[in-house]
């Protein structure tokens, strides 16, 4: 049986990783109040799902890409029942044909492992130049839920405290793929 917890307010007693800790001093720093659960790791669309029972939100499916020269780079967010097609998220940017950018790449520039992406690692300073994507239905949701950097720690927040102060300075380009 996966497991997850109960909700709480408050950070985990010791971080796994750097980004995990500077997730939750930005949050504290910024005032953004928060619930987390920890988990089992969750990596399949099912362990979120009984994630998604505990916190009352479905967690946000995060994609990371690439263009062929592997010089830019797309952090993709959109919602974990919407299929991911590829010429359709080009056309909507208007950028040539886009992949799935390597493991390698996801942790030198967000500082995670596959199965934690998240929005949330644009807080650091080498995400910088990564381009913030987020489907319109997931900017207009009035939650979000998403991991805080590893697989077994997943926060929920309220949307517009992500973008209005979490992200505030960076670029957000928003799409209907």
């Amino acid at each position: 049986m996966f497991k997850v917890g109960d909700p709480l307010t408050t950070p985990p007693p010791a971080f796994s990783t750097s980004l995990q800790q500077l997730v939750y001093e930005t949050f504290s720093r910024l005032e953004i109040p928060f619930e987390r659960v920890d988990t089992d790791p969750g990596l399949t669309m099912e362990d979120c799902q009984h994630i998604d029972a505990k916190i009352g939100v479905r967690i946000v499916k995060t994609i990371f890409l690439c263009n062929r020269q592997q010089t830019e780079f797309y952090l993709y967010v959109t919602t974990d029942d919407k299929p991911f097609v590829t010429r359709e998220f080009c056309a909507a940017l208007g950028i040539p044909r886009v992949s799935f950018a390597s493991a390698e790449k996801l942790w030198e520039l967000t500082g995670v492992e596959v199965g934690a992406t998240t929005i949330l690692s644009a807080v650091l300073p080498q995400a910088s130049a990564v381009h913030l994507v987020m489907d319109h239905a997931v900017a207009e949701a009035p939650w979000y839920a998403c991991t805080d950097g590893t697989a077994t720690s997943f926060v929920k927040l309220h949307t517009h405290d992500l973008l209005e102060k979490y992200l505030a300075g960076r670029s957000v380009r928003m799409i209907d793929e």
